[in-house]
């Protein structure tokens, strides 16, 4: 005989195991009646038990709660919302749809989930996904702590979690490809890479199948369970192995020194627009978690994926309770917020000038120590780089992305914006005690070319996503060398080589937090595809082989990121002063005579001198981007220094990259550049 049933408590949200059962606690102001669904087995077609929620005891303000004793870690649970279902008055609760809780921990039943039963009329039970009960006291993190690696010394890498190990030559057992696991068994490579964080794209669980007919939506951004790690992305195939694996690597990488930073769509959910379907929130508050139009039949779309995510108190809450679940019981040490400014617009789409949910977010204590980076920009044409909201935020700087593609390519005008971006910025993030470290600065990212397709393609090629080549961004700021994509013609070839080194050494001597794309430090390649949003396929994953193909170009960046992180001239918080004279970090520009920049319109070169007199560190730096050898005068050394070289990307390997320790003297008082390189020497 089951033990009685108890009204349940209202806090927390979610199902929390206690002694004897478990407490369910749900929130619907628009649903009329709740029924609890518990099942048997993660596939059972039908719930073996359906308690009906009475709102004169299971329910307080807006909170449906019961208490079920006798169950606890491992149960597979869902609901029915009853309710009016009327579009036209953003009500549309719907009780043939069974609902996932939005604060699951684990969602399980997805080799039976379909989209389209979510979508069209009828009961979708047998195919719609159902939480599991999560106990997260019961894992051993064996001491494991946070890194707490200041943004001065990290060096981020942005990597998709299957396309990371989903080749078969990544060299890990089959059914670990593309899983936590896989990426585990690959963290002695990401050490000597010298990154100190991976940054994932979206690992919460989300829809595949929300993407066009016949592809996948396989980055990720479109979630559905923000407190549920993907199931596809374990190798286990228990309700718990998603979860318990996801711990198991993000104690392995903090235990190698390595951070863990998610990519997070708070932005908008896998419901999409009006015609999509019915899985979770659309069912239970439908106007409580999204903005819609006057119109209250259709949605708001800030996001450009049908829907916007709301940023009322009620939304503000369930991405707290995030944010610190990740945090608190999963270890996480940071976050990217995808589309951020989305998060700084009204129920109405109006910026907010001081945005709640992002001054939440910013000053949560739970969240204090974690890395909080924004995508500052949205779909609807927000753009706030600079003058995104809060103290703590850093942001991906586009800016940087784009002038110093088009100062390496040899665009005119560029000068002076690749010295600003040089600089960390100081002309766009202008707010007094901006740190110059919350520049995020990168030069790829998942969203746009590969940096070996930046330097091998002029236009993008993404015939295989099915939209006529309409998708993908226009304005790549890519010059292919000469020649459209693959070439066997050895100078095409070098000249690659060469840009991708120079951007490189661009990244890596700039003041701010590098940001380094999966595989581009060994030529992957999407061939020209600049949105592989939906291409599982070869296209997408790390091949392997080329970790030796491309040998030379792996040492390379492994030298720019160890002198990074050695010198302290790259780890300052603080923009460099300019300035000859300086007992402080400093930095002065030149061009090929010394004291001498040229910012004209038609200059393609610029060098400059860092010093940090305390640490006794000096460098010249040099980027030629003109297409002629250019020489450049060299600063007079003090008490017997000379200057020695550590980078010259249009000498070949390994004289490309030298170690400090072994790096050559230089002795005229003037550098030869070579068109298109760049140059670093230190003062011994």
């Amino acid at each position: 005989m089951k033990s009685t049933i108890l009204p349940g408590e209202s806090f927390p949200l979610g199902a929390t195991v206690r002694d004897r059962g478990v407490n369910f606690c749900l929130f619907s102001r628009e649903c009329t009646g709740i029924d609890l669904l518990l099942f048997d087995q993660p596939d059972a077609p039908h719930p073996s038990r359906v308690i009906s929620l009475d709102p004169r005891q299971n329910k307080t303000a807006q909170y449906w709660h019961v208490f079920v004793p006798g169950i606890g870690a491992g149960q597979v649970y869902a609901y029915r919302g009853d309710g009016p279902y009327e579009p036209r008055r953003g009500l549309r609760c719907d009780r043939d749809k069974v609902l996932l809780d939005p604060y699951a921990r684990a969602v399980t039943n997805w080799e039976n989930y379909s989209r389209d039963a979510a979508r069209l009329p009828g009961d979708n039970c047998p195919k719609a996904l159902r939480g599991v009960v999560v106990d997260s006291t019961t894992y051993d993190w064996e001491e494991d702590v946070h890194p707490r690696i200041p943004y001065s010394r990290t060096v981020i890498y942005e990597m998709h979690v299957a396309s990371f190990t989903r080749h078969p030559n990544a060299g890990v057992a089959v059914e670990k490809r593309g899983t936590f696991a896989g990426l585990m068994e690959k963290i002695p490579y990401l050490k000597e890479l010298g990154i100190t964080a991976v940054e994932l794209m979206p690992i919460h669980h989300f829809d595949p199948y929300d993407a066009c007919p016949g592809l996948e939506n396989y980055w990720g951004y479109s979630t559905i369970a923000f407190f549920a790690p993907y199931v596809g992305y374990s190798s286990r195939r228990d309700p718990l192995g998603p979860v318990d694996e996801f711990r198991d690597m993000v104690k392995a990488l903090h235990r190698a020194g390595i951070e863990v930073i998610l990519d997070v769509v708070f932005n908008h959910t896998a419901e999409g627009n009006e015609d999509g379907p019915t899985l979770s929130f659309r069912g239970l508050s439908n106007q409580d978690y999204y903005m819609l139009e006057e119109d209250l039949s259709r949605y708001r779309n800030f996001s450009g994926c049908g829907n916007t995510f709301e940023t009322n108190a009620i939304a503000t809450r369930l991405v707290l309770d995030c944010l610190r679940y990740w945090v608190s019981d999963m270890h996480i040490d940071g976050f990217r917020f995808d589309l951020a400014s989305a998060l700084s617009r009204d129920s109405d789409g109006v910026p907010l000038k001081d945005p709640h949910l992002l001054w939440a977010i910013d000053t949560d204590p739970t969240l204090a120590g974690t890395k909080i980076i924004a995508e500052a920009w949205d779909a609807g044409g927000l753009y706030q780089v600079g003058s995104f909201a809060g103290d703590r935020f850093a942001e991906w700087n586009g800016p940087f992305r784009d002038d110093v593609r088009r100062f390496i390519k040899g665009d005119p005008g560029m000068v002076k914006p690749v010295a600003a971006r040089i600089m960390a910025s100081p002309d766009i993030y202008s707010k007094p005690g901006r740190r110059a470290d919350h520049s995020i600065n990168f030069i790829t990212c998942h969203d746009g070319f590969t940096l070996n397709d930046l330097v091998s393609y002029n236009e993008k090629h993404n015939q295989a996503n099915g939209e006529d080549n309409g998708d993908g961004m226009d304005a790549n700021y890519s010059w292919n060398c000469g020649v459209e994509g693959l070439t066997q013609d050895p100078e095409v070839e070098a000249l690659r080589q060469r840009q991708i080194k120079n951007f490189l050494t661009m990244l890596f001597m700039s003041q701010g937090t590098p940001m380094l794309l999966m595989g581009d430090e060994v030529r992957r390649s999407q061939q020209g595809n600049n949105n592989a949003y939906c291409q599982d396929s070869e296209l997408s994953w790390f091949d392997w082989d080329c970790v030796g193909k491309h040998a030379d170009l792996l040492r390379f960046t492994k030298g720019l990121i160890n002198l990074s992180q050695t010198l302290q001239i790259f780890q300052l918080e603080h923009i460099l002063a300019v300035t000859y004279a300086s007992q402080s970090p400093h930095i002065v520009w030149h061009g090929t005579t010394l004291g001498e920049p040229d910012w004209g319109e038609n200059s393609h070169s610029i060098a400059f001198t860092l010093r940090h007199p305390n640490h006794h560190e000096w460098l010249h730096i040099i980027f030629n981007a003109y297409w002629e050898l250019l020489c450049f005068e060299l600063p007079p050394l003090e008490h017997g220094e000379t200057w020695h070289r550590i980078v010259d990307t249009a000498l070949p390997s390994p004289d490309d990259f030298c170690p400090i320790k072994s790096a050559p003297v230089v002795e005229p008082a003037f550098y030869p550049a070579h068109a298109r390189s760049a140059v670093v020497l230190i003062a011994l």
